[in-house]
C-alpha cells in the first residue's frame, strides 16, 4: 500500500501530530469517505477519523466497514461519550483515543491495529468458474487443489463459494462441520485459530472450506468475500476457489486472484456463455489474469478448438481429455481423480496443476514447467 494512513480530518496539527508518529500520512476532505466506502475501492491500511466536532458516526463509515472489514479505523473523539462508543461499535470501529492525544498514545493505538506495518505475504489465488452448469468445473477446482496439495508441502487450501449448494466435500469424501457461511457471518473474527476450526483436512492433505448443509437466510456483500479471499491467501501457499458462475457478487470480489480459469466445453451453449462472461471477467480484471481451459474435448466434434476461441476471443490455455465414466465413479468414490495417477485424465490435471503454479515436473523425463504461469500443455491435448 503505498498510503498507511488516511486521516479524514480538517485539522492540519492533527496531521502533523499523526506524522509524528513516523508513520506516513495524507490527509481526506469528509466527503472522500463516501469514496472509500465504494465496493472496489483502493483502502488505506488505516483508516483514523476525526469526530471531535461531531455527536454521531458518518453513515459512510458504516457502508464502508460493512464493504471492507478488514479497514482498520481508528476515532479521534473529544470525549468517550457512552452513546458514540456504541455506535461506534456497532459500526465496526476498531480504536477510539481522546483529545488532547499524544504521538506516543497515537502510535500505540496504531500499532495495535496495524502492527509494524511490514506488508502481508500473500500466496497464490486460482480461481475456477464453469460457463455453464455441467462443464465439471468442480471436477477441475478439487483436482487442481489436490495435485497442489500433494505437489509441495506448503498449505492448500480450497474454498467453495458455491454457498448453500456446492458438491467440493462430496468429490473430497468429507463432511465438514461447519461451512463458508460460518466464515463469512464472522469475518471480523478471523484469526488462524478460528479460521482452523472451521476448516477440514481432507485425506489427501487439502483443507476445505465447504458450502453449507443448511438454508441460508443472508445474502453476503462482497466485502466479506473479498476479506475470507485475502485472509486465506495470507495464511496458504496456494488458495482454489470453486466460483458459482451466477454469482455476481462473488464474481466481483475476485481482486485477490493470481489467475481467473474459464472452464467451457465444446457445446454451443456453453461456448456463447463463456463469451459473455469473458467479457465480463476482462472488463472487470483484464485479459491477462484470464485463461479459458476445456473439458471433455473431442477432435471430432461439430464445434472445434479454433471455432470455440475465436468466439470467446481468448486462447484455449489447457484441454481435459472426456472420461465421464471416470470421473462419475470418483466422485461417487469421494476419490479425487489425481491421487491415482494411472490415466490419461489424472495426468492431465496434475500437469495443468504444476504449471499453473510454476512447479516443476515430478516425474523424470517429464518437462519441467515453463516460466509462464500457464502454457499448452501437451498431456492435456492427447
Amino acid at each position: 500500500m503505498s498510503t498507511i494512513i488516511s486521516l479524514v480530518s480538517s485539522d492540519t496539527q492533527l496531521l502533523q501530530l499523526m506524522r509524528e508518529t513516523g508513520m506516513p500520512c495524507v490527509l481526506l476532505s469528509a466527503d472522500a469517505l463516501t469514496n472509500l466506502a465504494q465496493g472496489g475501492a483502493k483502502q488505506p491500511g488505516l483508516l483514523v477519523l476525526d469526530l471531535r466536532d461531531q455527536s454521531q458516526i458518518p453513515p459512510a463509515l458504516t457502508l464502508l466497514k460493512r464493504q471492507h472489514p478488514t479497514t482498520g479505523v481508528l476515532l479521534v473523539a473529544s470525549q468517550l461519550d457512552p452513546g458514540l462508543m456504541l455506535e461506534a461499535m456497532r459500526a465496526g470501529v476498531n480504536e477510539v483515543v481522546t483529545h488532547p492525544v499524544s504521538p506516543t498514545e497515537l502510535q500505540t493505538a496504531i500499532k495495535r491495529l496495524v502492527g509494524n506495518l511490514v506488508p502481508t505475504a500473500h500466496g497464490d489465488v486460482f480461481a475456477f468458474i464453469g460457463a455453464k452448469g455441467g462443464v465439471g468445473a468442480t471436477t477441475v477446482a478439487v483436482n487442481v487443489a489436490t495435485a497442489l496439495a500433494k505437489a509441495t508441502t506448503e498449505p492448500t487450501l480450497l474454498i467453495d463459494l458455491n454457498i448453500a449448494c456446492g458438491d467440493a466435500a462430496v468429490f473430497l469424501g468429507s463432511e465438514p462441520r461447519f461451512s463458508v457461511i460460518d466464515a463469512l457471518e464472522n469475518v471480523q473474527r478471523l484469526d488462524s485459530a478460528f479460521f482452523n476450526g472451521l476448516v477440514v483436512r481432507s485425506k489427501s492433505g487439502l483443507d476445505l472450506l465447504g458450502a453449507s448443509g443448511r438454508p441460508v437466510t443472508a445474502n453476503f456483500d462482497g466485502g466479506r468475500i473479498r476479506a475470507l479471499i485475502k485472509f486465506a491467501s495470507e495464511a496458504h501457499r496456494y488458495t482454489v476457489l470453486d466460483v458459482p458462475r451466477s454469482d455476481t457478487t462473488a464474481l466481483d470480489a475476485l481482486e485477490a486472484a493470481t489467475k481467473i480459469i474459464l472452464v467451457a466445453n465444446q457445446e454451443l451453449a456453453t461456448v456463447r456463455n463463456a463469451s459473455r462472461m469473458a467479457a465480463t471477467l476482462r472488463q472487470r480484471y483484464g485479459q491477462a489474469r484470464l485463461s479459458l481451459v476445456l473439458t471433455r474435448t473431442d477432435r471430432r466434434a461439430e464445434i472445434g478448438h479454433d471455432d470455440v476461441e475465436r468466439t470467446v476471443g481468448m486462447d484455449i490455455s489447457n484441454t481435459f481429455p472426456s472420461d465421464y465414466r471416470l470421473a462419475l465413479a470418483a466422485m461417487n468414490k469421494g476419490r479425487p481423480l489425481v491421487l491415482d495417477n494411472q490415466n490419461e485424465l489424472s495426468r492431465a490435471f496434475i500437469a495443468f496443476a504444476r504449471g499453473l503454479a510454476g512447479i516443476p515436473a515430478a516425474e523424470k523425463g517429464q518437462k519441467a514447467a515453463s516460466g509462464r504461469l500457464f502454457g499448452r500443455l501437451s498431456p492435456g491435448k492427447a
